[in-house]
Formats: C-alpha cells, sequence, structure tokens
C-alpha cells in the first residue's frame, strides 16, 4: 500500500519518519524541460548527488530541450547543464551553478533485500513547483529481481537488476527520484513510467545505486560527455555524413536526434552495416544527441580516419567501425 505525504509527512508517516523525511528532501528537485510529443508531461525529478550541484535523474524526453530547469527545496531556479548521459541504462546527470548543496553521498549507498522498508521521494503529478517539498511515499522492496526477465512485457533499455516496489512510484514526475531505507541512506533511483503492454498494468521499480555507480563516475570522469573540447583542433578535412552515405531524418527542430533516414547503396555506411531507422548514439566515443552535435562531433575527424559508431537499433546497442573507402 502506498502512504503519500507532502507538507505534514510526520502527520500521516509518524514522527519516527520525520527527521529521515527532513533531511532527504532538501536533496530532492525539481526539473523542468520539454513535453515531447503528444502532450506529454514537461517535468521529472531528480536528486543531489555532490555539494557541487550535480544532480541524477533518468535520460527522457523532459531532457531534450534547449533549457532545462532545476528547482531546489528551498525555491531556487537554476538553469541546468547536462552533463551527459547513458542510453544503456537511461540515467543523466545534470549540473547547476550552486555549491554547498545538501546531498545524497553515493559511496554511502545501501542495498535493500525483499521486504525492505522504504521511503520514495518525487516530485509525482508535479505537485511541487517552488519550495514546496518533494512528495513522500511509503512502501516495501517486493523483490529483487532482473528487468530482462520481464523482457516483451515491459519495454525497456535497462535489463539489468531492479527493486519491484509495492509503493506506486510509477506516476507522471517521478521518474529520477529517490528511494531510501527509513535511515536515509540511498537505495536506488525511481525508473522510467513502464506500462505492460499485455495485461496494461504498471511496473512500479528503482534501478539500485549498485548498479548505476560506475556509468555515474564516467560521466561525471567525462567519458560520456556531450560538448565537444573546445580546444579540440578541426582538421582541414573532416568526414561527413554525405562521405559516409548516411542521410538523416530531416533535422526540423534543434534537438532533432540523429535517426538514419537511408543508406547510400555502396557506400562506406552500407558496407558497415548502417541501417535506415538506426539512431546514432555515440561517434568516436562523444554522445550526439541532436543531428546538429552529431555533425559537430564529425567536423573533429578526419576524412581519412577509422571512426567508431554507436548506434541503437530497436532495443539493442551495436558498435561499428566505419572508414571511407572500406
Amino acid at each position: 500500500m502506498t502512504i503519500l505525504a507532502t507538507a505534514n509527512p510526520q502527520l500521516v508517516l509518524g514522527q519516527g519518519f520525520q527527521k529521515t523525511i527532513s533531511q532527504i528532501q532538501p536533496r530532492v528537485v525539481k526539473i523542468m524541460g520539454s513535453g515531447g510529443f503528444a502532450g506529454l508531461e514537461p517535468y521529472q525529478s531528480g536528486f543531489v548527488i555532490s555539494d557541487e550541484g550535480h544532480i541524477l535523474t533518468v535520460w527522457s524526453y523532459v531532457l531534450d530541450s534547449d533549457v532545462v530547469t532545476v528547482t531546489l527545496n528551498d525555491g531556487q531556479r537554476f538553469e541546468a547543464q547536462l552533463m551527459g548521459y547513458d542510453p544503456r541504462i537511461e540515467i543523466a546527470i545534470l549540473k547547476i551553478e550552486s555549491d554547498g548543496l545538501s546531498h545524497f553521498n553515493l559511496d554511502d549507498a545501501a542495498a535493500a533485500r525483499p521486504g525492505s522498508r522504504i521511503l520514495a521521494f518525487s516530485n509525482l503529478y508535479g505537485v511541487a513547483t517552488g519550495n514546496e517539498p518533494s512528495s513522500v511515499q511509503h512502501g516495501v522492496v517486493s523483490t529483487k529481481t532482473k528487468m530482462s526477465a520481464r523482457r516483451g512485457a515491459f519495454e525497456s533499455m535497462y535489463q539489468d537488476e531492479i527493486y519491484v516496489l509495492d509503493a506506486v512510484t510509477n506516476n507522471p514526475g517521478s521518474a529520477g527520484g529517490a528511494i531510501t531505507d527509513r535511515k536515509g541512506r540511498l537505495l536506488g533511483l525511481i525508473g522510467k513510467e513502464l506500462r505492460d503492454t499485455q495485461t496494461n498494468s504498471w511496473l512500479n521499480f528503482a534501478i539500485p545505486i549498485e548498479k548505476i555507480a560506475n556509468s555515474i563516475a564516467d560521466i561525471r570522469a567525462g567519458k560520456k560527455i556531450v560538448q565537444t573540447d573546445s580546444t579540440a583542433r578541426k582538421p582541414t578535412e573532416p568526414i561527413t555524413l554525405d562521405l559516409l552515405g548516411i542521410i538523416l531524418v530531416p533535422s526540423v527542430v534543434s534537438r532533432t536526434p540523429p535517426f538514419v533516414d537511408r543508406i547510400i547503396l555502396g557506400s562506406t555506411a552500407y558496407n558497415a552495416g548502417l541501417m535506415p531507422d538506426d539512431l546514432i548514439v555515440e561517434v568516436a566515443g562523444r554522445l550526439t544527441p541532436s543531428t546538429k552535435e552529431l555533425n559537430e562531433q564529425l567536423s573533429f575527424v578526419d576524412r581519412d580516419s577509422k571512426v567508431e559508431f554507436v548506434i541503437q537499433r530497436e532495443k539493442q546497442f551495436i558498435t561499428l567501425e566505419l572508414q571511407i573507402g572500406r
């Protein structure tokens, strides 16, 4: 059963939880961005993981925006920079220009077992817009299982272990929130909304922190970044999509994802195995969330060089090496 608390959680959950809740709520943030297509909600949740303003959340259409706004527990608003993301496990890290923030120390994260009681913190339904506290739900870890065991019913890029929760966390805006134990120790990241296409039921789940800790470290270390190094020198004759034989879907907005529309027969891309509808997610180790950024990354690669592409084809990630003339 889910118990929901907002402004006065001690009245619902009892005085024993109040210290933990008051400690955790300042670490949870509200994220506003793009609403995507078909009137999707333009908000989700996140939580602070450093005193320098690093925020962990899920990678979703909400972040596919020129401006992403983060609102802290006290109502302060910041324009956030997307540091990087990992499309394989659908997490992202934002950065705001603030320091001394109350935050989770990932080194102190704990693990839960079936039957463990948890608290779930998020901005479900976009209830909080200013200095209102994040919503709190109380529940239990029903089981710990692999998402891959549910493949076919629940479509998700992430296929590793999850906590299945009895708290109804699968609500608009909840994705990216935090689950903790009763002592306030971080357990996991609330996952994106997932619905069983066969039974029309929703999956309430969180990703254990230990399963995403390495990726978080890689993003913070600059190994999965979006921006190109501005100090790097561009070659006189860079590689281009035309030279590779790749035609993308029309770029109608500034953040159009680089989906392949057509491949020129007999071209380098054709011989390497690229196909229509492939999504190009990385080039030469750099993330390419839009057509514009893909072209920018290619402008740093000499046309005679071998370049590595990572593409998403349906629910698989495939790495291909392309070199003109091969």
